[in-house]
């Protein structure tokens, strides 16, 4: 498939009716179907987001990419949480319970980057509760992993939140805040060991969690491109030592050429046009780290008939649970 062909094909949005189907949400890059209010089917949409906004353009197969790489980590926490995810019927779709979303999202931290070294660079040294140390400079280690939790907004920014702020504000009790606080470690110690046995750094990344039946799940997506960002391992000293940005695997590139064209989700703020090379350096970002994370070449997935093809898929999965 040539880049022109693969600019045309990309699943931008999906409108199914299910059996025993109880509600629908659009999310930023998710289509969510819920059944019988008791199961979800997600489909990964090709739709990219960057400071809480829809980008004009989608982005084909990041939704495969998204899927699998979240599908792949469910499996290998599973030992470490309960998850949500039962099963993948189609690349771009997972079936799993509905839990009762914890509002707060749990971001585990190893490097000065992003969001944390922009605060750092107006002089903060405070992150949700964090006392960072004088004399970092941009992407460095951190003295050890931190958690810098995010309040879940229905819309809107995201706002940081310390771990005594959850608890003053009531948002869960101590004892499960605890207990999300040591099961984000210890997600982020395994995705750590994952990624640096395929010559990666794991930077930082998001953890949601949800309640079924009283237990603790891990919900969304786990270790994607879309909630976490990675360093090459092999340059990363180098490159720290000389004061070069380093090569990185995640969204953050698309952040970056936004702000180069005027936009971060101010308002007055116009989204730029978003050249056919620019979203083909995106599908190309997305499949390099797939490629890095699984070790395996992707199988593109046909964008003909997907739609019927996507939902024979699904229907056929449904009927295990009626």
């Amino acid at each position: 498939m040539n880049s022109e062909a693969r600019h045309m094909k990309a699943l931008t949005s999906t409108n199914y009716f299910f059996k025993n189907q109880t509600n629908f949400y659009r999310g930023k890059v998710r289509d969510v179907y819920s059944i019988k209010d008791d199961l979800l089917v997600v489909v990964a949409c090709d739709r990219i987001s960057a400071f809480d906004h829809v980008l004009p353009k989608s982005i084909p197969f990041k939704g495969q990419v998204l899927n699998e790489i979240a599908a792949l980590f469910l499996e290998a926490t599973s030992d470490i949480v309960p998850n949500w995810k039962i099963s993948t019927p189609d690349p771009q779709v997972t079936i799993g319970h509905h839990c009762e979303a914890i509002p707060i999202e749990f971001v585990v931290r190893n490097y000065l980057t992003g969001h944390a070294w922009r605060v750092y660079k107006e002089g903060g040294r405070m992150l949700c509760g964090n006392k960072l140390p004088n004399g970092l400079k941009e992407n460095d280690r951190l003295p050890q992993p931190i958690i810098t939790p995010a309040t879940k907004a229905s819309s809107g920014h995201d706002e940081d939140i310390s771990l005594d702020a959850i608890l003053d504000n009531k948002l869960v009790s101590k004892k499960q805040l605890d207990k999300l606080v040591e099961t984000a470690f210890a997600l982020f110690e395994r995705g750590k060991e994952y990624a640096a046995d395929r010559g990666l750094i794991l930077v930082d990344t998001k953890y949601e969690f949800g309640k079924k039946d009283s237990k603790i799940y891990l919900i969304d997506e786990v270790h994607t491109p879309d909630s976490s960002r990675f360093f090459y391992l092999d340059s990363y000293e180098d490159l720290q030592a000389k004061g070069k940005p380093q090569r990185q695997l995640s969204k953050e590139f698309v952040r970056e050429w936004l702000m180069e064209n005027g936009f971060q989700g101010l308002k007055g703020e116009v989204v730029p046009d978003m050249p056919d090379a620019f979203v083909q350096s995106i599908t190309d970002r997305y499949t390099e780290l797939y490629e890095a994370m699984t070790g395996a070449k992707i199988k593109h997935r046909s964008y003909e008939n997907i739609i019927d093809d996507m939902e024979a898929a699904i229907n056929e999965e449904l009927t295990k649970f009626e």
